[in-house]
Parts: structure tokens; C-alpha cells; sequence
């Protein structure tokens, strides 16, 4: 059973998804459980074999050189779970301690407190109350 929040168009709507089989899904939304009929997909393979990519060369041929933006915030504590802010603990200057809440995350219908993973200064808090989330977006940034 998955559950989610959406709004759409200024309305929330809570859905819930309990079995989801090949065509059909046992759906709840706010409270009426419907069976949503969906379009067949194609199998696909567990696995698919990737040949190694050619990197990128000039018309003489000598491969151009390219940087990748970092992938991963320094100091960033990120959300485990999707859902809304409901409480942000601390303020850009603020020093915190491993395992001081330093945001309030309802998901699910739950809070749940997101710990600092490390001491520190608050360097830049990313999200506001109210603010939706996703799994693995940056919350607070701690140096």
C-alpha cells in the first residue's frame, strides 16, 4: 500500500494505492475506492546489455573534454521520504548538533523529526512550512 498527497488545480486529494496488477489498480481517493484500468505495457527485460559510450570528440577527432556538475551537496541533509514541511528547527547562522531536529516532515500523516547528521553551522536552509518535497531533496545545508 502506497500513499500520496496531490493538488491539483487548489484541490488535495489523498490516494491511497493498495494492488496494482497488470491492467487493473485498486485505487482510494479521498475516501472512495475505485479500480483504475490501466493500458498494458510492454515487458521489458530485466536487464538491458549497454555497449560503452563514445565520448564526444571535434570534427579532427580529439575528444572533448566535459564536467559534470556535482551530484551531491556538501554538508546537505536530505529528506528520506517525499512529503510537506511542516516545521523548519533552525535559522541560517544557527549551530547544530548531530541529532538535533532540524526539520518536521509530515508524510504518510506522520511527523517525522530529520535529524542532523553532523555538527556544525547552518549554512543555507533550501525548503519553507508548507513546502512539498521529494524523496532526496536537499532540506539544510550544514558546514
Amino acid at each position: 500500500m502506497r500513499q500520496f498527497k496531490y493538488i491539483i488545480n487548489g484541490h488535495e486529494y489523498e490516494v491511497q494505492i493498495d494492488n496494482v496488477g497488470e491492467t487493473v489498480a485498486d485505487v482510494e481517493v479521498n475516501g472512495e475506492r475505485y479500480k483504475v484500468q490501466m493500458e498494458a505495457t510492454e515487458k521489458k527485460p530485466a536487464f538491458k546489455i549497454r555497449r560503452p559510450a563514445q565520448p564526444p570528440t571535434t570534427a579532427g577527432g580529439d575528444p572533448i573534454v566535459t564536467r559534470q556538475a556535482a551530484a551531491i551537496t556538501q554538508g546537505a541533509i536530505k529528506t528520506p521520504l517525499p512529503g510537506v514541511i511542516i516545521q523548519v528547527n533552525c535559522k541560517v547562522g544557527d549551530s547544530v548538533k548531530r541529532g538535533q531536529t532540524v526539520i518536521v516532515l509530515e508524510a504518510m500523516k506522520m511527523e517525522n523529526n530529520i535529524p542532523s547528521d553532523r555538527e556544525g553551522k547552518v549554512l543555507e536552509i533550501k525548503v519553507s512550512q508548507g513546502d512539498s518535497v521529494l524523496e532526496g531533496d536537499d532540506l539544510v545545508i550544514i558546514g
